[in-house]
């Protein structure tokens, strides 16, 4: 009977380890990502602008957002230039959205489900799928090779180069590989593009970052 037990013991030691493999896996082919964690975890809230240039078929957007974020989960978004300039969303965790449209209707609140087209970018990312650091996230838990080099200056910034070659393409909208640069003194990102095939399907820059500046729940109206 301690022999079973002692089998059950270490076969349940075994599965766990093997569990966390690819964890450890993928820490190790991209320090930058663990650099980014570890800078994060010290951040309460962030301040931060987002360009964006998006293509999906024939159609292209090109947008410019500000984003305001607070630990746990509060966003909030305001399109400042491009596409539906002058619209802007809260979200609070859950699966909807408060925001209301640009123009002489942006006085008019609604709230819609967070996948509602008015609420999304061209390609269907949500308010917080464009929070850095659900961004640097897909590249923990998005299946494929994931390799990391040095990369080239962003706007004068030094950058290490965290590529993904994406299993399964078909699960995100044909994206065959996404590449993230991080900047190699603050470890957090400065530019993202992801690929379908050849083409640049994505194509986003992060500045004006500024962390811990203070807001309050009264920042996030929903």
């Amino acid at each position: 009977m301690r022999n079973d037990r002692r089998l059950h013991c270490g076969l349940t030691v075994l599965a766990l380890a093997l569990a966390l493999v690819p964890c450890a896996a993928r820490s190790a082919g991209a320090p930058a990502i663990a650099a980014f964690d570890d800078a994060f975890v010290k951040v309460n809230d962030y301040t931060l602008t987002i360009k964006a240039h998006e293509v999906l078929g024939s159609r292209t957007q090109t947008r410019t957002y500000n984003y305001w974020w607070k630990r746990p989960d509060k966003a909030k978004t305001l399109i400042v230039d491009g596409d539906g300039r002058g619209s802007g969303g809260v979200w609070t965790g859950g699966d909807t959205v408060s925001g209301h449209q640009g123009g002489m209707l942006s006085f008019i609140h609604l709230k819609v489900g967070i996948h509602d087209g008015r609420a999304t970018s061209l390609r269907g990312y949500t308010i917080p799928d464009g929070l850095i650091q659900n961004e640097v996230d897909k590249y923990k838990t998005i299946k494929g090779e994931l390799t990391q080099k040095g990369g080239p200056s962003v706007d004068g910034v030094p950058t290490d180069e965290v590529n993904l070659a994406v299993a399964d393409p078909s699960q995100y909208q044909g994206v065959t590989r996404m590449i993230l640069y991080f900047n190699r003194n603050t470890h957090f990102p400065v530019r993202q593009l992801r690929y379908a095939g050849d083409q640049i399907v994505a194509d986003e820059t992060f500045t004006d970052l500024k962390t811990n500046v203070g807001l309050s729940d009264n920042d996030f109206p929903f």
